[in-house]
């Protein structure tokens, strides 16, 4: 029940907020210990109206509150209702027997020990008893180590929701429940076989619990506890009844399970005559179900706990009948019943109205299908008339008015009207009966209504004292009330002319008395549903009943039916009272719990004793009245009530002493046999009987494939066989639907015609099981497993394998040509005698484009050894290197030759190797202790410039030896990463996102110093004094002394040394007080330490620093010695990057500025004295930074080669690679485009096998078998079981989780945890007047990427399974593309899909070629033929091809077989057409356009363009409706010039002209002996004009969703339907935008996201106008972009903590989420600022800025 569980999941969420609260406060709680934040005086927030900001006191929520709650609390608050159940929880569990009552425990005593039916009131609390019994079973069972299942049945659908709820409360046990409307019938025995496993109870409607036990998924033995609600059902053909009767009785009785039937009235009939008929009713029910009954000995207890209400009898005058009206209506019947028997058997179905093939509820009975045709216009209309005509009667014309009016807007505003032609039918005649009752209650009576309340006042009260002296049922004759003698003025008229019957007029008397009732609740019981809703019409247009708020309760088995949610909706208002009066059907007499009502009114009396017995139960509250309303001189009536009272007397007194009935002999026998004539399946068990097998073979024709033109149901023709002298005999012939195996079947000849129709279904569901139609289970056999993709996850909430969200990690594959030992040698003693045979390749790098950045062009070269030799494709293959935004660099390798290297050369070589990847990886390791890895073995060598013949004379052995042996290496700081050395936290070579711990210095030394005033112990800067404590630098006191005459313009005094200037220049420096790096560029002999610190660009506040010696000074703590020395200009060292990806995309825009901004941007300058000099060359780290994408680049190609040789068979290595590389990787190749066509040929060859295969399989069945074969879960098995995810490449590359030989990356344990906001990798220190490095390329998104990986192994990545499923996809694309079908077939094989490719030998056969010749004469051949232009040799394919399948067979089967495997021919035809014609198209728009060509509505619009719809061949003159509809359309379409919307258009195609082209595809296909060339000669010409990329329309769904998410702005859809629109309305940031209507719902999106797009340019264009005029906004607008780095580097320079963020809010449906941010301060002169809370907005980042931007405007406050 929905509306139980809603607060439920508010306090969760709660809940988690609090826990997420904690979680913070413990982040922050070192850094914040003096203010608790939330105790904030108040709070800044914008002022939208005046756009300034307001100050607030108190908390933000608490204002939220006064504005209207937010919405996690609002349903926290709901009604009292919830707060009941808050509370309730704990009571439950300990809810066990101390708190049942006495009686009940008596029963559950003898319930324990056998069978037993409990016999107690309504309202007794019989379901406690079964609750109780539950749970003794289950600790029995639990006791033994068992699982329990129990079963719990009951009687009707709404009853199922209600108990499983029960039960779940007051057990906590897992409780399943199902009923037809969940779709259960359509489950399979696995998805079953899970409920049995992971639930205990299991509550259902008996006739579930039958199907389950026939399809032998369940057995009777399995269950250990069967309970049945309203038990006394369980006779003739009731579920109950079968369901023991053919199982449980037949089950053997050590394995049955216990039984507990619960009742209030053993017999269920008129009443009962006798003791001994009594006697006999209660034993055969007790035989039944195997139980013995058990009642309440002592009445006196139970009338206690279950007050008694007092019986009141009401008489009321017959009705005067108005014969005219009755005549005329009956005369329509009779009309109508003409109409549908003249349009004759064959052309039946113009009246069947299609069904809507959603309407599954439509099938009810057995396995919900009914016989009756619902939907068959006349039949529904009968029905219709003659509930008019029993309100006519019952209730008077004015009612019987309301009632036709009703049905007649019903009809008007039936979504099906569109297609329905028997709507129109029906209408005719219903406008008819609404003119011919049309009347109205009299205006005049109606005003004078109040002057008589007095009166009735009078006349109540001594009523009412009256009915108090009266003992229940015993009501003297002279105290009968009668209902004619007072006449209400309102309707006393009315009677009188028979707009209202004196028995509704009385009904209303009665319901004036309880005026001033306190919390009146009542329910009228009335027999049919019409009463139900016309009742409470008539009370809510009577002023005197103003205060009754009534409402209609009916159930499940009528046209007018109520869906569960409502009628539990409705049953929830009764409970709080916003409906006070309830009109119910027999739905509210049994189980439903309903709140207690004060009056009970049977308007109808009841049909039986039950349900008089149950209805009078409904009065519950101590003191009610149960009134029962009685004909004046109506003898059966009274003869009723009579028997009632005596049956329940008798009853009871039955239970207690029972009659001994032994004496008459087989009264207890069980009513009926299981019938001798079922058919078993022997490996399972399901059977199908007579009783059962009509019911399945309704069952089964509903599950074959259809539309809603069609309606799919078997048909059965009887004969009658008259023997003379014998009985009669009937024959029955069923006929099947034609896309059925078979067609037709003759039964045996049988006593009945009720028999005769069951025995041919009997022998039919036989046939189809042997004909495989049938699963073992006796289910239709839906292709093979079912539903498995329509599931995205499991039970568990895992996503499944296959879909995109379930991802797993893998090892990285390293092709097999890198292996080498050679690589772990060369460690301590080294061996001069020992050779290495190697292999030199170098690499060769060409800039194409310009800079004027030197940089780019002094660059050390290199070369790579390897130990094997590589595959010449390797050579051939060139990449794009993306350095800078106007040089592209092409980088390959060039085979030098062989080489011998001592073992000494090689130790060398490792050792310069590590160094060097170390420094550009910035990984700290050590050449002697690093681990080397043999399977990735190779080595980076410099070279020298001049190049000679002998390789080994290339490598540049002097670098090589000086680097190696330099001792710079033994200072920490000139070794990787001395950030971590120093503590100060940032990364020394730009900003990559990880965070390091605390530095080790800082750490060791200064244990016990105070923290940093700025960053605490994790600082970013350190003080310079550690530095200096640390022995890291020489002592600078002494140094000056020794150097004081050295100093001249060429020396510069470097931290450890004096260095000419001219040598520095081209060398890096590191920084001892910051430990970043940075290249030298000149010596600025024109700036010194003294000059003035220049203001940071932007920047409004004071002047911070006098000089740029007061700024090492304040902000490091270092006070310069050499003051007069020029200062360095050096540009930072970069990290590495990765560049395989194209970075800049807007190098044209930016041309003219690029080279100013790097002189304005990229130069720091540096005091000599704090700056080491590096032993690596510039231009050595500058060439190796590109090494890192060199080399994926080359080992990703090698594998693609490896992948080759095992697939073997020849197609170019670097389209293999392509097929490999995900588009995340964000290269400039990936897999998409070849996975496109790899996707349309693998459907098109499995579709093609299938349908050749399986001539006898329809196409419903052929889609879920082609579904099996290739969906992403299959592929992905497919891929893994070929090891495939070694070879695929899913990640961006990121060289710092690159692993180099001997270098391998490092994980800090610190970087999972940090809060991104405290350093954000783009705040940049003021010493850095920095360009701001934008492509850092750093996922924003809290969802690993493919490939991105959080924790600690650079060997392992994510890949999801559907990335897995798309790469065999790709791989046959490429193949299919590089060497046709043999090649793609050939890798098909490989990968392991099963199918075989030359089906020579099993020629198609359809069946029998024979189409009828008046079936050949009604088709135009030559014009058909002449369209297609193609003559067909075997014309029955063309017939099959045109037929529908609400076409009455004639032996031509309809054309769904056709149209699968012409569907995917087409897919495959077009989507290669355009994959060849558009070469370079991005695989985005090409699977745009293939969407655009290969669909439905383009088809359509096809189909009528060259007239193929004139000859489809169909029965529905609905589906004729709406083909000339959208013909006219589609003409309006084409006479706007030059349009083509390529189904983008606004009328919705009816599917079945789509279809007819795919089939005639289908045709073509077979009838030219398979040749797909012909299908496409035919089809070219007639899908002219094909789509193009320029007239390709984006789906206005789709455009807005990509506008929404670069903006990041939230869409949101609402969608209503009033009647036969469906409105949607688009809403983006929560602003309506667009609005549109449509009978269509998905038409309606389309349109109203056309008008939301049309809104936005609009209001764009708009904007940009007021940007132009407005100059000074637009600076204003700039200046935001960098809101929270500003306020970064105001608390930098301030020495201020970092701002503080807090998520104060997050809302909002999943596709337009809402955050708002707070921020706040800490100053260090005024302490905390007030927190400013910022807008919502779509993304955490905007958020923050806007609350950054507030906090800016009041600092400025503070300090301008």
């Amino acid at each position: 029940m929905s509306f139980r569980k809603r607060p439920r999941d508010g306090d969760e969420m709660d809940w988690c907020h609090k826990d997420r609260m904690r979680r913070r406060q413990q982040h922050y709680g070192s850094s914040r210990k003096d203010t608790d934040w939330r105790e904030a005086r108040g709070y800044w927030e914008r002022d939208k109206e005046r756009n300034e900001m307001v100050f607030h006191l108190g908390s933000w929520e608490a204002d939220q509150n006064r504005a209207g709650m937010t919405a996690p609390q609002r349903s926290c608050s709901g009604s009292e209702g919830t707060e009941k159940e808050a509370e309730e929880p704990n009571g439950i569990n300990k809810l066990p027997e101390e708190q049942a009552r006495q009686y009940q425990l008596d029963v559950l005593e003898q319930a324990k020990t056998k069978n037993t039916i409990a016999f107690l009131e309504t309202g007794a609390g019989k379901t406690l008893i079964a609750v109780l019994l539950i749970r003794s079973i289950s600790s029995d069972l639990q006791s033994k180590n068992k699982k329990m299942l129990a079963v719990f049945l009951v009687p009707k659908v709404p009853l199922v929701y209600q108990q499983a709820e029960v039960i779940r409360e007051r057990t906590g046990y897992q409780v399943g429940h199902y009923c037809g409307e969940m779709g259960q019938d359509f489950w399979d025995a696995r998805r079953w076989q899970r409920e049995f496993e992971t639930k205990q109870v299991l509550v259902m409607t008996a006739q579930i619990l039958l199907n389950i036990l026939r399809h032998s998924i369940i057995k009777m033995e399995a269950i250990d506890l069967l309970i049945l609600d309203e038990c006394h059902h369980a006779v003739k053909k009731h579920p109950y009844s079968l369901v023991m009767s053919e199982f449980y009785h037949t089950t053997s009785k050590e394995q049955r399970p216990s039984v507990f039937g619960m009742t209030a009235s053993p017999v269920n009939l008129k009443g009962v005559s006798s003791q001994i008929d009594c006697a006999i009713k209660i034993r055969n029910l007790e035989c039944k179900l195997d139980s013995v009954v058990c009642t309440v000995k002592d009445r006196k207890e139970l009338e206690r706990h279950v007050p008694m209400p007092s019986e009141v009898v009401v008489e009321y005058d017959k009705a005067t009948s108005l014969w005219s009206l009755h005549e005329q209506i009956k005369q329509m019947e009779v009309a109508v019943e003409e109409a549908a028997q003249s349009s004759s058997r064959r052309s039946k179905w113009q009246f069947m109205g299609a069904r809507d093939a959603g309407a599954k509820e439509e099938l009810r009975q057995v396995y919900g299908v009914s016989e009756r045709t619902e939907s068959d216009g006349a039949a529904n209309l009968i029905q219709k008339l003659r509930a008019v005509n029993y309100a006519l009667g019952e209730l008077g014309q004015w009612c019987a008015y309301k009632v036709a009016q009703s049905f007649l807007a019903g009809l008007q505003n039936d979504e099906r009207a569109n297609y329905q032609l028997d709507v129109k039918f029906q209408e005719s005649y219903l406008s008819k009966v609404v003119s011919l009752l049309q009347c109205q209650l009299s205006e005049g009576a109606v005003s004078e209504s109040n002057s008589r309340i007095g009166d009735l006042v009078g006349f109540e009260t001594s009523e009412s004292s009256l009915s108090e002296e009266i003992e229940e049922g015993e009501l003297p004759d002279s105290h009968v009330v009668s209902g004619g003698e007072h006449v209400d003025v309102i309707i006393g008229a009315a009677v009188a002319d028979g707009k209202v019957t004196p028995k509704v007029q009385s009904l209303i008397k009665i319901l004036l008395k309880y005026q001033h009732t306190d919390d009146f609740r009542a329910i009228v019981f009335v027999e049919r549903v019409v009463a139900a809703l016309v009742l409470p019409k008539v009370f809510a247009e009577l002023p005197s009943l103003s205060f009754i708020k009534s409402a209609s309760l009916i159930g499940h088995n009528n046209s007018q039916e109520m869906r569960t949610s409502q009628l539990q909706d409705a049953i929830a208002k009764f409970r709080d009272g916003r409906v006070t009066l309830l009109v119910a059907t027999s739905v509210a007499e049994e189980g439903l719990d309903i709140r207690q009502c004060n009056v009970v009114i049977r308007f109808d009396l009841a049909k039986t004793v039950l349900a008089y017995i149950q209805s009078r139960g409904r009065a519950r509250k101590p003191g009610s009245d149960y009134i029962l309303m009685v004909e004046r001189g109506n003898l059966s009536h009274e003869a009723f009530l009579r028997n009632a009272r005596n049956s329940e007397e008798t009853l009871r007194k039955e239970a207690i002493e029972r009659t001994d009935i032994s004496h008459l002999n087989g009264t207890s026998k069980l009513g009926e046999v299981t019938e001798n004539t079922v058919y078993q399946v022997e490996s399972t068990g399901a059977v199908v009987s007579l009783n059962s097998a009509v019911g399945l073979i309704h069952f089964y024709c509903s599950q074959l494939p259809s539309d809603r033109y069609s309606i799919l149901r078997p048909e059965f023709i009887m004969q009658r066989h008259e023997k003379p002298g014998g009985p009669t005999g009937y024959s029955c012939r069923l006929q099947l639907p034609c896309n059925a195996p078979f067609e037709e079947l003759e039964g045996p000849v049988c006593g009945s015609m009720r028999v005769a129709q069951q025995a041919v279904c009997l022998a039919a569901c036989k046939k189809l099981h042997e004909m495989g139609a049938f699963t073992d289970m006796l289910l239709p056999d839906k292709g093979s497993g079912a539903d498995l993709e329509k599931v995205e996850k499991n039970d568990e909430g895992d996503p499944l394998p296959g879909t995109a969200r379930h991802r797993e990690f893998y090892p990285e594959g390293v092709a097999k040509v890198l292996q080498g030992d050679w690589i772990l040698t060369g460690r301590d003693n080294c061996d001069y005698s020992k050779f290495y045979h190697l292999y030199m390749y170098e690499v060769k790098c060409v800039n194409f484009g310009s800079s004027k950045d030197p940089f780019l062009t002094q660059v050390s070269e290199f070369a790579v050894l390897f130990g094997n030799e590589l595959d010449a494709e390797v050579l051939s293959m060139s990449m794009d290197l993306f350095i800078a935004r106007t040089v592209i660099t092409k980088a390959s390798l060039i085979y030098r030759g062989p080489l011998e290297i001592t073992e000494i050369q090689l130790a060398l070589l490792k050792s310069f190797h590590v160094r060097l990847m170390s420094i550009v990886l910035d990984v700290d390791v050590e050449p002697s202790t690093t681990p080397w890895d043999p399977a990735k073995a190779y080595l980076f060598v410099p070279t020298t410039c001049n190049k000679t013949t002998d390789p080994i004379k290339d490598i540049d052995w002097d670098l090589i030896e000086r680097i190696t042996n330099t001792d710079a290496w033994r200072n920490p700081i000139q070794r990787a990463r001395p950030d971590v050395c120093l503590g100060t936290n940032e990364r020394a070579l730009g900003g990559d996102r990880r965070e390091y711990g605390f530095g080790k210095l800082r750490h060791g030394i200064t244990y016990g110093l105070k923290s940093h005033p700025t960053y605490g112990i994790r600082g970013a800067i350190a003080q310079f004094d550690v530095v200096e404590a640390s022995g890291l630098l020489p002592n600078r006191n002494t140094l000056e002394v020794s150097v004081q005459g050295v100093l001249n313009k060429d020396k510069l005094m470097m931290a450890d040394s004096c260095v000419s200037a001219e040598d520095l220049v081209g060398k890096i420096i590191t920084a001892a007080h910051s430990g970043k790096r940075f290249f030298v560029d000149s010596v600025r002999y024109d700036m010194t330490a003294e000059n003035p610190f220049p203001r940071k660009e932007g920047y409004l506040g004071p002047l911070e620093y006098s000089s740029y010696a007061d700024y090492y000074k304040q902000k490091y703590g270092v006070h310069l010695i050499f003051k007069q020395q020029p200062l360095i200009r050096g540009r930072g060292v970069s990290y590495c990057k990765n560049l395989l990806s194209p970075r800049f995309e807007h190098a044209e825009a930016h041309d003219n500025e690029s080279d100013e901004n790097l002189d304005k941007t990229y130069y720091v300058f540096l005091p000599p004295e704090l700056c080491f000099v590096h032993p690596l060359p510039g231009s050595l780290v500058r060439g190796a930074q590109r090494l890192p994408s060199i080399m994926r680049r080359v080992e990703s190609m090698l594998l693609a080669v490896q992948l080759k040789h095992i697939i073997g068979h020849p197609v170019p290595a670097s389209k293999i690679l392509e097929a490999l590389t995900a588009a995340s990787c964000q290269e400039t190749f990936c897999y998409e485009r070849a996975e496109l066509l790899g996707d349309a040929y693998l459907k098109w060859v499995v579709s093609r096998f299938l349908f050749l295969q399986y001539p006898q399989k329809h196409e419903g069945q052929l889609t879920r078998m082609r579904q099996q074969m290739v969906s992403n879960m299959v592929l992905y098995q497919y891929a893994l079981n070929k090891g495939l995810q070694s070879y695929i490449q899913a990640d961006r590359f990121a060289p710092s989780r690159w692993a180099a030989p001997g270098v391998l990356p490092v994980f800090d344990e610190e970087m999972k945890e940090t809060e991104a906001s405290l350093f954000d990798p783009q705040v940049l220190h003021d010493d850095m007047r920095a360009g701001h490095d934008l492509d850092d390329g750093l996922y924003e998104d809290d969802e690993l990427e493919d490939g991105e990986l959080e924790s600690d192994s650079s060997s392992y990545r994510v890949l999801s399974s559907k990335t897995l499923a798309d790469v065999v996809e790709a791989l046959i694309g490429v193949y299919y593309v590089e060497g046709g079908k043999i090649a793609a077939n050939h890798v098909m094989k490989w990968i392991g899909i099963e199918v075989d490719f030359d089906l020579k030998e099993s020629d198609y056969l359809i069946r029998p070629n024979s189409v009828p010749e008046n079936v050949l004469r009604s088709i135009d051949f030559d014009v058909l033929e002449t369209t297609l232009n193609i003559k067909f040799v075997d014309r029955s394919l063309l017939v099959e091809a045109i037929t529908h399948a609400s076409r009455p067979s004639s032996g031509v089967s309809c054309y769904q077989r056709l149209e699968f495997v012409g569907d995917a021919v087409l897919d495959h035809l077009i989507t290669r057409h355009l994959f060849f014609t558009y070469t370079d198209l991005p695989p985005g728009r090409l699977t745009d356009l293939r969407a655009a060509a290969v669909n439905n509505e383009n088809f359509a619009r096809v189909a009528v363009k060259h007239n193929l719809h004139t000859h489809l061949r169909h029965g529905s003159s609905a589906l004729e409706k709406q083909i000339r509809d959208f013909v006219k359309e589609v003409q309006n379409e084409l006479s706007k010039p030059g349009f083509n919307s390529f189904g983008l258009g606004d009328c919705k195609a009816p599917k079945v002209l789509g279809d007819i082209v795919e089939s005639i595809a289908g045709a073509v296909f077979l009838d030219s002996g398979r040749d797909t060339a012909a299908v496409w000669r035919v089809f070219q010409p007639l899908l002219e004009p094909m789509v193009t990329p320029e007239t390709l329309p984006m789906h206005p769904v789709r455009e807005l969703q990509e506008r929404c998410q670069q903006q990041a702005e939230g869409l949101e859809y609402k969608a209503t339907r009033s009647g036969n629109l469906a409105t949607v309305e688009v809403y983006v940031d929560g602003v309506q935008v667009g609005l549109a209507q449509n009978p269509q719902k998905k038409m309606a999106q389309k349109l109203a996201a056309r008008n939301a797009l049309v809104a936005l340019k609009e209001k764009e264009k708009a904007e940009a106008k007021e940007n132009d005029t407005d100059d000074g906004k637009k600076r204003r607008n700039g200046s935001q972009t960098f809101t929270r780095q500003t306020l970064n580097d105001i608390c930098l320079r301030r020495n201020w903590p970092m701002p503080s963020y807090r998520r104060v809010h997050e809302g909002g449906p999943a596709h337009a989420k809402r955050f708002t941010y707070a921020v706040c301060v800490k100053t260090s002169d005024r302490g905390w600022t007030d927190e400013c809370i910022g807008d919502p907005m779509p993304s955490v980042k905007k958020a923050k800025d806007s609350a950054a931007v507030l906090l800016l405007e009041l600092l400025n406050k503070w300090y301008a």
